[in-house]
């Protein structure tokens, strides 16, 4: 299986499906930090020992019991294009790090892509699971039957005290950050959101832009996810997650009804001027193109809209940004000529 598989299409199958409160919560997350015993963290490693590192990872893909949890395929990071990696990113199978590495990183894709196993990153292993909807304890319960295989046949750095040893202290103990990506265009709407965000903040959670850490929130899509691995159970951690995004998603549904309520007219009128410049827009950047996409998607979800699926919006956030345009056309574009590609995309999938 070539790379291809994971970078010609934007969809990745387990998106097609949806999930609890997939009208709100696009998709969960689990992602485990671990590192093993005897070896310097990555960005101490010589090349040797990053790749002796990914030989011993790939001997555990003969396992047995992980053999039975789907088809696997190992891409070196080293085998692909930048424009391939890029792609990756984009479908939140890699990490922007991960895609900027060196010294033998590479990333174990299962074939519906719910799976990805980050190697040489920041940590040796970065196990990440995918599910589509509100569905974070079963991202966990996946997540952690794979640790538990690759762990039977690895030793892994930890400390009794401390719990498990990664490159980041802020990861120390359980190495669990859990996450879930969030549509919130009502509460942006009714200038909710700074409240909220703000007091999601002082319960130990925090709020990122789409591609985490350092990336901004555009088309009022949020990332939420634990602070802290430390001097917390993975219970702990994935309760307090689970009782604060279940609050949030009241929020936005009162905020909902209330838009829907108080100015029915602004409303219908935005969402359709938006479903109206989507559909015969010549040029479209990147931030325009994920406000008008949010605005749609809140229509469909408020039955103001119909003719186009969710999963169609999905395959868009990820069709239309940089890498996967340029991918598609097949050719490096600049800036205005992805703008320009961008909106035909857009124009031909929602016209469709």
């Amino acid at each position: 299986m070539v790379v291809g598989h994971f970078t010609d299409h934007a969809l990745s199958d387990w998106m097609k499906q949806e999930g609890p409160e997939s009208d709100i919560v696009l998709s969960s997350r689990i992602r485990l930090a671990r590192n093993m015993r005897g070896y310097p963290f990555p960005m101490l490693a010589t090349n040797q020992q990053s790749r002796d590192v990914l030989d011993k990872v790939t001997e555990v893909l003969e396992n047995e019991e992980l053999r039975e949890l789907g088809d696997f395929t190992i891409i070196p990071l080293s085998d692909i294009s930048e424009l391939e990696k890029k792609v990756l990113v984009e479908k939140h199978l890699i990490s922007p790090s991960l895609a900027n590495e060196s010294r033998g990183g590479a990333v174990i894709l299962s074939q519906n892509e719910s799976i990805s196993i980050m190697v040489n990153e920041e940590d040796h292993l970065r196990i990440q699971c995918l599910t589509p909807g509100f569905q974070i304890r079963e991202a966990w319960d996946m997540a952690n039957r794979i640790d538990d295989i690759i762990e039977s046949q690895l030793n892994y750095a930890f400390d009794e005290r401390r719990g498990y040893l990664t490159s980041c202290p802020t990861n120390v103990g359980t190495g669990l950050r859990a996450s879930v990506m969030i549509h919130l265009p009502a509460l942006v709407m009714t200038q909710q959101i700074n409240r909220i965000l703000s007091a999601v903040t002082q319960v130990g959670l925090v709020v990122r832009g789409m591609y985490g850490e350092g990336s901004d929130s555009s088309g009022n899509l949020f990332q939420i996810s634990n602070q802290i691995t430390l001097g917390q159970s993975e219970e702990e951690i994935l309760n307090n997650l689970y009782g604060v995004v279940q609050q949030i998603i009241e929020h936005e549904r009162a905020a909902r009804e209330r838009l829907q309520e108080d100015t029915p007219h602004r409303l219908a009128d935005r969402i359709n001027r938006s479903f109206g410049i989507l559909s015969h827009a010549v040029i479209l950047d990147s931030k325009e193109a994920m406000q008008r996409l949010s605005d749609v998607r809140l229509g469909i979800d408020l039955g103001l809209l119909g003719g186009i699926e969710p999963k169609t919006l999905n395959e868009l956030l990820v069709m239309t940004q940089p890498g996967f345009l340029q991918k598609h056309s097949g050719e490096l574009l600049t800036a205005e000529n992805r703008d320009i590609r961008r909106a035909e995309l857009i124009r031909e999938r929602v016209q469709e």
